[in-house]
């Protein structure tokens, strides 16, 4: 994939990011919307890493850093640039960011029944930790 090209997102790409991850993403969040992404990208604008082939948006990874932990969310790609080294340049790309900002290590949300990211996440030398479960509380 000569063309690919990995930067971080603009608040411009709220529209076409949220289109991505309803064709390229598994689940959904309460914060899908133009508000959450425009939200996420003012508040910390290096934290949406975007991979585009030739222009078109191929592929998404969340890199939140807190300054205690480095989060992982919203890895998806494409299913037709799939296994052509876009998860593997996405989380370079967020474990560069984590590393010059003194991170530590990274935690990944992965949907449970989500057998295929197992694997891509496996393969990028993460691992499962079974000891843990998210606790979540929705603010209405």
């Amino acid at each position: 994939m000569s063309d690919l090209r990995i930067r971080t997102a603009s608040v411009d790409d709220a529209d076409s990011v949220l289109a991505f991850w309803r064709e390229a993403a598994e689940g959904t969040s309460i914060t899908d919307d133009v508000d959450g992404v425009t939200r996420l990208i003012t508040r910390d604008p290096e934290a949406l890493i975007l991979a585009e082939d030739g222009g078109l948006l191929v592929g998404s990874v969340i890199a939140g850093y807190d300054g205690w932990r480095c989060s992982l969310y919203r890895l998806a790609v494409l299913p037709s640039h799939r296994r052509r080294g876009v998860s593997a340049a996405l989380l370079a790309a967020a474990e560069k960011r984590f590393l010059a900002a003194g991170g530590r290590r990274g935690d990944a949300m992965v949907l449970e029944a989500n057998e295929q990211a197992h694997r891509a996440w496996a393969s990028a030398g993460y691992h499962r930790e079974d000891h843990w479960r998210r606790w979540v509380k929705p603010f209405s």
